[in-house]
């Protein structure tokens, strides 16, 4: 039976189950999170990144997952240093130059500050001069800090991030540091 984990992965958690760096004091690592034997992530997240990741025991489905060629949407909440402006938002979707090539988000707009949102510890830098604004950003693909290099591009960096979303399979109702089963099929 295949088995499919969600997981609300906190910022400063390592998308791995161990920890190979050479820094100093062990970093968290998923096996802090998720006890659960023979499961690996479909995908990655960064350590300073947040939210949905999803674990299996079965390599095909973390193949169709995680594999770019595959085209899975995958949906970010990136909280944006100042206020994009509405030509700043269309640039995402209609295509930004990166050092790799160019990308562009299938879908990205500004939105409300999620009143579900935990808190992040450590909380963000907040310069009182800067606004922030929230901007949900899909992708259909899945290159190195992505969003990051994207919301950079048009002149607003990623202050955090957050993935809510992976093909069908949402964030929804899952607690920071929480994780649950769920059904594998797709």
């Amino acid at each position: 039976m295949t088995r499919l984990i969600r997981l609300n992965k906190p910022f400063g958690v390592l998308s791995q189950f161990t920890d190979r760096g050479t820094e100093g004091s062990p970093r968290p690592t998923l096996s802090d999170y998720v006890p659960v034997p023979g499961v690996y992530p479909a995908g990655r997240l960064d350590r300073d990144s947040e939210g949905l990741l999803l674990l299996t025991d079965n390599g095909r489905l973390q193949a169709r997952i995680a594999q770019p060629g595959r085209k899975m949407p995958k949906t970010y909440l990136a909280q944006v240093e100042g206020t994009p402006t509405p030509e700043a938002i269309a640039q995402l979707q209609s295509g930004v130059t990166l050092k790799d090539g160019p990308a562009r988000a299938t879908s990205a707009r500004a939105i409300p500050e999620p009143d579900w949102l935990w808190p992040r510890d450590p909380p963000i830098r907040v310069r009182k001069s800067i606004p922030d604004t929230w901007v949900e950003i899909t992708l259909t693909e899945g290159r190195n800090r992505q969003v990051r290099r994207m919301t950079a591009a048009i002149g607003h960096p990623t202050l955090r991030l957050i993935r809510t979303q992976i093909g069908p399979w949402t964030l929804t109702d899952l607690a920071q540091g929480q994780w649950d089963d769920l059904d594998p099929k797709l």
